[in-house]
């Protein structure tokens, strides 16, 4: 049902995701009212993919199989985040933000940018008229996506377990997954969608392996920008101070599950591959240099 100009319908989905965020960009911007952020995200990850199997009609297994995936995870993600923020209140990220129209619509247009990237493999899946028989790409991304599912949800709702209980008030969550991982959550979130694109694979022909950018941009999103950083610079400027916290970082992968007797040996530039940059103890470091000069 596509046009000719857009078979793969990566502009009705770039149109419909635009309007989608700007829709909450104002609801956000007008009553100050950030709740619904993450709700926003996820939900339009389910609409790109349930629109674009039903555009093309093919039902195709493959088409099938993925789109139940994104559908399963934006359900679970948006449903777990939507509790959340309503029972902890605002969400921190907005505090220098609420009163800053132009941040705002910086934040919003990331996102729309995000959802449209991310959902790329799926929408291309979903259009094409390619219909290969299952391959081992696909074997192998639906069980990457399976075990990135499972640690995500499993890790998510041990932390919001962790924080329930009052006698973990301001403490740093490391049970459960979060002894392996300073963020386990964002290591089976990058497990999930690269799982999907190496599912896509098959499909792919020339120019459409660009959709590439997808899991590349919520990889560097996640590791540079929005994700890590954010929580390491948070977490760095509450327990700084603390001995027990400067030794959990030192002994904890901060997104490679690994256990912490090995990865707390390890060399500092071999913890570097493992993704351990000096931008997550930068706060840290300077936390140390100011009480040094406290002291003098």
């Amino acid at each position: 049902m596509g046009s000719v100009l857009d078979s793969h319908f990566f502009a009705i989905t770039a149109i419909l995701t635009i309007f989608y965020q700007s829709l909450f960009f104002v609801i956000t911007a007008l009553l100050k009212f950030d709740k619904v952020t993450d709700f926003a995200g996820s939900t339009n990850f389910i609409i790109i993919a349930i629109l674009t199997l039903f555009l093309k009609g093919s039902w195709h297994f493959r088409q099938i199989v993925l789109t139940l995936f994104v559908v399963l995870w934006g359900i679970r993600l948006a449903l777990f985040l939507l509790l959340r923020i309503l029972k902890w209140g605002e969400d921190r990220r907005f505090d220098k933000m609420r009163g800053n129209l132009r941040k705002l619509a910086v934040f919003w247009t990331l996102q729309a940018i995000w959802v449209w990237a991310v959902s790329s493999p799926v929408t291309l899946v979903n259009s094409s008229d390619r219909k290969p028989s299952l391959q081992a790409a696909d074997i192998a991304g639906w069980i990457m996506w399976s075990v990135g599912f499972i640690i995500e949800g499993t890790s998510d709702h041990q932390k919001l377990y962790f924080k329930q209980s009052p006698e973990n008030k301001g403490k740093w969550c490391n049970v459960g997954l979060w002894k392996y991982s300073r963020h386990p959550n964002y290591f089976g979130e990058l497990l999930l969608w690269w799982g999907i694109f190496v599912a896509s694979t098959p499909v792919l022909r020339g120019a459409e392996w660009l959709v590439i950018v997808g899991p590349i941009f919520i990889t560097l999103l996640l590791l540079f920008v929005s994700g890590i950083p954010l929580l390491e610079a948070s977490a760095d400027k509450k327990f700084g101070n603390v001995d027990e916290y400067k030794i959990y970082k030192q002994r904890t992968s901060p997104l490679i599950p690994l256990p912490p007797p090995i990865y707390g040996n390890l060399p500092s530039w071999f913890k570097t591959i493992l993704l351990e940059f000096p931008l997550y103890g930068r706060n840290l470091r300077q936390e140390g240099l100011n009480r040094q000069r406290k002291r003098q």
